[in-house]
């Protein structure tokens, strides 16, 4: 599959977008892996820590509108590059971190800087594969899960060397050479439109920036309102707050509920990753092959047992299982965002796919605070049977999604 992805210089360029994605996702989950530690320097409670997870996931979904809007102005390379250097800051802001205070303003940064390589990924991606852009997808994705499958299980191994910020601070060389290859690898191309061109264009010249603004958003609400997007990002929303809430409190549960060891939990949760990795790199390539909405709904009817099962299961083989088919739902990133840039207009792929992540990614973030709120009531069980619950009825939406081009082809005829 992959040597179908190569050719004309696309497999370095798929590489390198993949290397920043490992790092970028990796790390993401990394933080969550390292609660118990970091909890051990600044005693917080469930809630909040879970907040501050939620913290880091609000701050990405805040960037992904400005980022979309910026693909159309400056190109994927610049914002992938910025990205990922920036992403080195925040690892040695977190290394410097003296107080809570300082770990939080950390993670908005982290946040804030990893929120700039989703929509940019996307688009480059889409541009580049027009005809593979599911395997594509998955191939990138897939890295990024074996990021977080490694980094994870690699920061708790490390913290018990040199301290959760040691941990982090070890990751800034690969965030770096992760920038150098995206900056020397990715092509740029012209901004799909020129801000010059646009106001000759529309007339835009002398109106108010109110009316420009009203002007943008028209133009976005049009380019989202379409049945397919409607549906996928309603899918993709219920798929994400489930994932937000379970992997937040993964390591911590099995910690505290299950009576594993840090390192057991660590790699675990690594696990959790290392699966979806697999599943990711063939369910981008199954959805150009059996559609979009069958794959998706099988993937969220199969991934409500591990999350039902998950409160019961008891010991480490009966919890890795557990862990393998819960990977399962990692497929669902590639199948969503290939379907979803692909139905976007041209003119404003970049800026429609940065609002609609803004949208789902705001409402997922507080997965783990809901998760989090439960398990300081003493309702960890309550809480998985809940995302089980939310993770079914994703698989219900799936089944209403369109073919790509489906209801275009019925109107025209």
């Amino acid at each position: 599959m992959v040597a179908t992805l190569r050719g004309g210089g696309r497999g370095w360029t798929l590489s390198a977008i993949a290397a920043g994605w490992f790092f970028t996702l990796g790390l993401r989950f990394v933080i969550p892996a390292l609660l118990p530690a970091i909890r051990a320097d600044f005693p917080v409670s469930d809630t909040v820590a879970g907040a501050s997870i939620t913290l880091l996931w609000v701050t990405y979904a805040g960037t992904q509108f400005p980022a979309g809007a910026l693909v159309d102005r400056v190109g994927e390379r610049a914002l992938l590059t910025v990205s990922v250097v920036a992403g080195a800051a925040t690892m040695a802001a977190y290394a410097l971190s003296p107080t809570f205070a300082a770990f939080l303003l950390a993670t908005a940064g982290f946040g804030l800087a990893s929120g700039l390589y989703g929509p940019a990924r996307g688009i480059a991606l889409s541009r580049i594969y027009t005809q593979r852009d599911g395997a594509a997808f998955g191939a990138v994705l897939a890295t990024g899960s074996v990021g977080a499958a490694l980094l994870p299980p690699l920061a708790t191994y490390a913290t018990g060397l040199v301290g959760w910020r040691g941990a982090l601070a070890l990751t800034v060389p690969g965030f770096l050479a992760a920038g150098y290859a995206l900056r020397t690898s990715v092509p740029d191309r012209p901004a799909s439109r020129d801000p010059t061109e646009s106001r000759a264009a529309d007339g835009a010249g002398n109106r108010t920036l109110g009316s420009r603004l009203r002007a943008a958003a028209a133009d976005i609400r049009r380019a989202v309102s379409s049945v397919e997007v409607a549906v996928a990002v309603v899918g993709a929303t219920l798929m994400l707050f489930a994932f937000q809430g379970v992997t937040a409190f993964l390591t911590t549960y099995f910690v505290a509920a299950k009576g594993l060891s840090q390192t057991a939990a660590g790699t675990l949760f690594g696990l959790l990753f290392l699966s979806g990795a697999v599943f990711q790199s063939v369910g981008g390539a199954l959805a150009d092959r059996f559609g979009h909405g069958r794959v998706l709904a099988a993937v969220s009817f199969v991934g409500v047992v591990p999350l039902a099962t998950l409160p019961y299961a008891e010991g480490l083989p009966a919890l890795a299982a557990v862990v393998v088919l819960l990977g399962m739902r990692l497929s669902v990133g590639p199948i969503s965002n290939a379907y979803i840039v692909s139905v976007l207009p041209a003119e404003l792929k970049g800026t429609a796919w940065g609002a609609v992540r803004t949208g789902f990614f705001v409402v997922g973030a507080f997965g783990s605070t809901a998760v989090g709120s439960l398990a300081d009531a003493n309702l960890f069980t309550a809480a998985f049977l809940l995302l089980a619950g939310l993770t079914g009825a994703a698989g219900v939406v799936w089944l209403l999604l369109p073919e790509r081009g489906a209801l275009r082809a019925a109107t025209a005829e």
